[in-house]
């Protein structure tokens, strides 16, 4: 193989690894305080109907109304923003989840949070940060 073919095969493959590690590492940074989706019951007459909500795209949404019940608020897994705001540009985060939900119905928002019907029970998810955990 020739010195060239051989460098320019080199270069191919270190972009392919730098592009690989910017896709997974911002997902692995962790700092400040942690952000959570909270699922809280809730009444209101224009709510966004969330019963066939795909797991796969909104995670944090699914994960809070699943540990919801009509007494007790429920609650996502943990997000980190990351330094500088960095990780927020490459990876999915509460407040894209937030603000797709208010995008099908502007109606159903209060503030930062959204009214969400599931299965005929009306919660309010928001964004809220738990400082020192």
């Amino acid at each position: 193989m020739r010195r060239i073919t051989r460098n320019f095969l080199l270069g191919v493959l270190a972009v392919l690894v730098v592009l690989l590690a910017l896709g997974a590492l911002p997902g692995l940074l962790t700092s400040g305080d942690p952000y959570y989706l909270v699922a809280s019951p809730a009444s209101a007459d224009v709510a966004v109907n969330v019963t066939d909500l795909p797991e796969n795209r909104y995670p944090y949404a699914t994960a809070a109304l699943a540990n919801a019940t009509a007494d007790t608020p429920g609650r996502s897994g943990p997000y980190w923003r990351g330094p500088v705001g960095l990780k927020g540009a490459f990876t999915h985060s509460p407040f894209d989840e937030v603000d797709a939900l208010r995008g099908r119905e502007s109606n159903a928002t209060d503030g930062d949070g959204v009214f969400v019907r599931r299965d005929g029970s009306v919660y309010r998810l928001a964004v809220t940060q738990e400082v020192g955990a």
